[in-house]
């Protein structure tokens, strides 16, 4: 989709002077309003552009290795991530995905990807801040299913998936799934998922996946609290990771899943959820807004619950809530 804008961007980022228009159209073969037109993609984008007057165009961002074109280079999907936004640094870009969203033509929304470098006031489950600095991934993935609402959970247990699978392939760790969305290793979290949806008389007009992965995130910047509980791939591979590679294979596995619920095939993703399980087998500690109890946890059903045997003996379906493994 961004092939000009990224031949474009390419000259630019060779030079180390403004480049005018001319010089632009003449190299790619272009008209100056196709120049500038792609010069406007790439701002779109998040690339930093400006225009010197008579001088040319000035690309200010250069030589960084998680911009939408190096993640382009790595992508294998069909349309998740095709169209991208990217920002250095944005309050939160699941927020930044809502507004985009609710403004309408979500037809022209469906798999965009919305990265940041950094977000300044994530969101996790519940509304809770999510610590979530540079160095890490922090995507959110707009969505149009058209599936019942009932099953919408399948999108997250889909993300789960994808991501515990990948840094299984990639970097050898031992990932697993903690429900009801962190993924973790050893028991510090490395990545959660959060869905949000926008709906209308139980119709769904758009979903949200969000991804944050704790990548390359320097531990040592946060405090006490925070680091005891969390790990990044980093640290467990004992090198940075390369975010773009690394990004652009979650997101073919999320396509490949996402096909999969929408076409009805659920339980294949579940089943795949089951395998990379932390929760199930485990006694845990369930804390809902309306109670809270202990017990063993047997299952997750159809539509993403926890199924967990109370100590009294009896069936409990958790939809929502904290599940603290003890």
């Amino acid at each position: 989709m961004y092939t000009q804008a990224f031949k474009v961007l390419e000259i630019l980022e060779r030079s180390d002077k403004p480049v005018e228009t001319s010089e632009i159209a003449e190299a790619l073969s272009l008209s100056k309003s196709a120049v500038w037109k792609h010069i406007n993609e790439l701002r779109q984008l998040g690339y930093d552009i400006t225009a010197s007057g008579e001088e040319g165009y000035v690309l200010h961002d250069k030589n960084q290795d998680y911009r939408p074109h190096i993640i382009y280079k790595h992508l294998k999907t069909k349309f998740i991530g095709r169209k991208m936004r990217f920002f250095e640094s944005i309050p939160s870009t699941i927020w930044y995905g809502k507004d985009l969203a609710e403004q309408g033509g979500i037809d022209e929304m469906n798999g965009m990807v919305i990265i940041a470098e950094e977000q300044t006031g994530g969101i996790g489950r519940m509304g809770r801040a999510w610590v979530s600095p540079a160095g890490g991934i922090w995507v959110t993935i707009i969505l149009q299913p058209q599936i019942p609402i009932e099953q919408l959970f399948m999108l997250t247990l889909a993300a789960s998936v994808s991501v515990a699978r990948v840094l299984r392939k990639m970097y050898d760790i031992g990932a697993l799934i903690k429900w009801p969305n962190d993924i973790i290793i050893g028991d510090k979290k490395v990545a959660g998922i959060l869905l949000e949806l926008g709906a209308e008389e139980r119709k769904v007009e758009y979903c949200l996946v969000g991804i944050g992965i704790d990548a390359n995130v320097n531990l040592e910047s946060l405090n006490q609290t925070i680091r005891s509980t969390m790990t990044s791939i980093s640290q467990e591979v004992n090198q940075n990771v390369d975010r773009a590679v690394l990004l652009a294979a979650i997101l073919k596995e999320f396509e490949n899943r996402y096909e999969m619920i929408s076409q009805g095939e659920f339980d294949a993703v579940i089943r795949e959820w089951k395998n990379f399980s932390s929760t199930i087998g485990r006694r845990v500690r369930i804390v809902t807004l309306r109670t809270h109890f202990e017990g063993e946890a047997i299952d997750i059903d159809p539509n993403g619950a926890l199924v967990v045997k109370k100590d009294n003996g009896k069936i409990e379906r958790v939809i929502a809530g904290d599940c603290i493994h003890i």
